[in-house]
């Protein structure tokens, strides 16, 4: 199960990064700490207890109260600026992109920083401003705490510059792409290293007989709430069914949306349906948006949606379809080795508990290439593109199945040439990569 730990893991990581509010409060909370400690210094210093050195800054409490004034005025128009910066991006973003892909910027670390960076110096410096006051011997001016201020100012420069940077160059669609083609290698890496079970050997019933009995006896349980289905906790499941001498089929898997009141998983016997119901909450977890723990079709449909959109008549952009199906062809190549989900699971005693829907490898393929293809007609460089893709993704397969597949795609590529390319030299060339595909077919079954 440390697999399924791990997973569980990336999807409260990746919960809490989808948001522009936690990086930002761990930084103020930061700066509310550093301002305390500071202070506890400038106090002993005023006491006569300990001596500053001499590069910190000394002054007057007006001049101290004009400088943080100042900073703290200044620092709140920047954190403006930066909102606005943050703004512009997203709208260009859900325009450019598509409105999944905000996400992508949301969850942007560099972002986060820079709102933290300067929210947290305002902060120090507000708090270092109402700290100056009358003491027992004159006003007390926390001088090392308005050095240290000056020292944030700095660094802000210097993360505003780089802020800057960053969206200039993240919101190019070769970095946007290559960004979602890597989560999906993350999300790829992450379900093949959840381990297959091991110790008992299998015990009771198998998996085509329990489809049978939750077929003809199982009990219905509806979804708890609506919204997209984010994770499954399918350690607290096996636990649960194991409890009650159970057995659970998942009849949707991470990416599907539910209907509350709608059927969402069968148990069998029947009788212990209710117990489970009552106990789904704290195995699911939905909500507004798609999350890719999971469900690494989501990774796919992203990058499908950049190059339909592309292919737009508003757009008209090829070479950002072109990337797509590279990095299409990259992951898939990926899946094809890797991507084996376990749609069984079994409780320590070998006993089926949990029966799942995972996606399959051929949904995937339908997913990476079919919406392009639809779309690309009578377009050969996107055509031959994703020829070009099959041909790789054929030199990774590892099974006759997965490869019927391809040539599936590869075949209906060649048909919709023949139907919408008019010019012969463009079908000849598109002809001559099918033939590849072909080729590349012959010479894995040879090696197989």
């Amino acid at each position: 199960m440390i697999g399924g730990v791990h997973l569980e893991a990336q999807w409260r990581k990746e919960a809490l990064r989808t948001n522009l509010w936690v990086v930002p409060s761990v930084e103020v909370l930061l700066a509310v700490l550093l301002f305390v400690a500071t202070w506890q210094v400038d106090r002993a210093d005023y006491r006569g207890d300990i001596t500053l050195p001499p590069w910190v800054i000394s002054g007057t409490a007006d001049a101290a109260r004009q400088i943080l004034a100042a900073i703290a005025a200044a620092l709140i128009t920047v954190v403006g600026v930066v909102f606005s910066i943050m703004i512009v991006t997203l709208t260009l973003a859900s325009t450019q992109f598509g409105p999944r892909m905000m996400r992508t910027f949301i969850r942007d670390r560099t972002t986060q920083l820079t709102l933290g960076t300067f929210v947290g110096t305002f902060v120090y410096a507000v708090l270092a401003l109402v700290s100056i006051g009358p003491a027992g011997d004159g006003e007390f001016v926390p001088h090392l705490s308005i050095t240290l201020c000056m020292v944030l100012v700095l660094a802000d420069l210097a993360v505003l510059i780089f802020f800057i940077h960053h969206i200039a160059t993240s919101i190019q669609l070769p970095r946007v792409i290559a960004g979602i083609a890597a989560e999906l290698s993350a999300a790829i890496d992450a379900g093949a290293a959840e381990p297959r079970r091991t110790g008992a050997p299998d015990q009771g019933p198998g998996a085509a007989e329990l489809h049978a009995r939750l077929d003809s006896a199982g009990a219905a349980v509806a979804a708890p709430a609506s919204g997209y289905l984010q994770f499954v906790r399918h350690r607290t499941l096996v636990r649960m069914a194991a409890e009650l001498d159970a057995v659970i089929r998942l009849e949707h898997r991470p990416g599907h949306f539910l209907v509350q009141g709608h059927r969402m998983a069968t148990v069998w016997p029947a009788e212990a349906a209710p117990a489970v119901a009552r106990s789904f909450a704290r195995a699911h977890v939905t909500g507004p948006t798609r999350s890719l723990a999971q469900d690494i079709a989501f990774a796919v449909d992203q990058l499908v949606e950049i190059g339909i959109r592309a292919l737009s008549t508003a757009v008209n952009d090829t070479f950002t379809t072109l990337t797509c199906v590279d990095w299409l062809g990259e992951g898939l190549c990926r899946i094809a080795e890797h991507w084996d989900p376990d749609p069984v699971h079994r409780d320590v005693g070998g006993h089926i508990r949990v029966l799942t829907v995972p996606v399959s490898y051929e949904r995937l393929v339908q997913r990476a290439f079919e919406k392009i293809r639809q779309t690309a007609a009578g377009m050969p460089a996107v055509l031959i593109r994703q020829l070009d893709a099959l041909s790789a993704i054929m030199a990774a397969t590892r099974a006759e199945d997965q490869r019927a597949v391809l040539l599936d795609q590869a075949a209906m590529i060649d048909r919709l040439a023949r139907d919408t390319v008019p010019e012969p030299a463009d079908r000849e060339d598109i002809h001559r990569a099918y033939l590849a595909v072909l080729a590349a077919h012959t010479a894995v079954s040879g090696q197989q």
